[in-house]
């Protein structure tokens, strides 16, 4: 089960940064305003909060596993369907459909993953399962290397075909969680014969105060974490390049090492929340983030940037590696899928203003200024949990 799970978060982060490597041959072969090109971006994130929310309420109505499977399949097939489009609108539809699958198969993958993994150990285990997330960063950056230049953009988008074999084997061999199996046994899943599945699972969530405020805290803290994270990913790049005048061969490496050090920090905040406790090593991570970036901004150099990027790469991956597991465990079998997919797909709201908070900012002033903001998010993104949001409230298991 891990190693499906694994593969399907590694192939889900791979295939959202195989639009960030192929934009500028997109650019070029469209002949793609810069409008355009942004444009992209926010389909491919609105497609992923569409699809989150419905992959939640799919994993509660069909079970976790074939959700997953298909999710898979929806965005393998639409992501390689990219490699044979010839303008902008159909680029455009096919990526829309494929982040709809991106977005649900991450929902749908956590929520199978917290069900199976052993309560003591569990956030060991999805803070490992996030990293995949990160080692798609990775291998994305490694095939983009080697296809672009030899085979071009068309290619590096085909190739994600490969997945749907695994969806196959999945289905064949992974059965579904038995919490999640003994919660339909007892008719916590069951229709209502006049109302809709989705309608009963989001009258269960906002009927009862304790429900509601738990998704709303949650919206808030997701909504803050994904606007600090996509927007520091996506002008640190740029960042480095434009405002602390690296090479472009030293700007990704400093990014790979980036990357590397947020998997060693998703691991190793999963070994020590299940140690210490979800909450604290949340915030923690969360405040670390809030306080490194005006490090970052204000005492670079280029003798210390690489020692201050791989720090901050840590940091910042802590609360991603415990936040699948305080998520999941904050709210009861029959409504999780539901609650947890609304919510963190709500909060990307903040993931889809982020970036042109910073370019806005960045405008009159400088990308440093920006991250000084996305500082204050995760600061917002910690104190909510800290303050309001218990731990363990709801064992997967049972």
């Amino acid at each position: 089960m891990f190693a499906f799970a694994f593969l399907g978060l590694m192939v889900d982060g791979a295939d959202l940064m195989f639009l960030s490597y192929s934009l500028s041959s997109l650019k070029q072969e469209f002949g793609l305003s810069n409008v355009q090109a942004g444009a992209l971006g926010s389909i491919t994130l609105a497609g992923m909060a569409i699809g989150g929310i419905f992959g939640g309420w799919a994993a509660d109505r069909f079970g976790r596993v074939r959700t997953v499977v298909w999710t898979i399949v929806l965005f393998s097939v639409g992501t390689a369907a990219l490699g044979f489009t010839h303008d902008f609108a159909q680029f455009a539809t096919f990526r829309f459909i494929a982040a709809l699958g991106l977005g649900a198969e991450y929902v749908a993958c956590n929520t199978l993953m917290a069900e199976y993994a052993p309560t003591g150990r569990r956030t060991t285990i999805l803070g490992t399962l996030q990293a995949g997330w990160s080692v798609g960063y990775v291998v994305a950056t490694l095939l983009a290397g080697w296809i672009l230049p030899a085979y071009g953009w068309r290619w590096l988008f085909i190739i994600s075909i490969v997945p749907v074999v695994m969806a196959v084997l999945m289905q064949r061999v992974v059965p579904e969680p038995p919490g999640y199996l003994a919660a339909r046994a007892a008719g916590a899943f069951a229709r209502r014969r006049n109302n809709s599945e989705s309608e009963s699972t989001m009258q269960l969530i906002f009927g009862d105060p304790s429900r509601r405020r738990m998704f709303i805290f949650w919206s808030l803290t997701a909504g803050f974490l994904q606007f600090g994270y996509y927007g520091v990913n996506n002008w640190m790049p740029t960042y480095l390049e434009k405002e602390l005048h690296l090479k472009f061969s030293s700007m990704t490496g400093y990014m790979v090492g980036t990357y590397v050090a947020m998997i060693l920090g998703k691991i190793v905040a999963g070994w020590l929340a299940d140690r210490f406790g979800r909450r604290v090593i949340f915030a923690f991570g969360a405040f670390g983030a809030a306080v490194f970036l005006p490090v970052i901004v204000l005492y670079q150099s280029p003798a210390n940037i690489v020692y201050l990027m791989t720090i901050f790469g840590f940091l910042y991956g802590i609360p991603y590696g415990v936040n699948a597991t305080y998520m999941t465990e904050s709210f009861e079998t029959r409504i999780r899928g539901t609650a947890v997919g609304g919510a963190y797909n709500v909060g990307r709201i903040g993931a889809a203003v982020a970036p042109a908070v910073i370019g806005y900012l960045a405008t009159d002033g400088s990308i440093g200024l920006g991250f000084l903001v996305m500082g204050g998010a995760y600061f917002l993104c910690g104190i909510i949990p800290a303050l309001f949001i218990k731990e363990k409230l709801f064992d997967p298991q049972k």
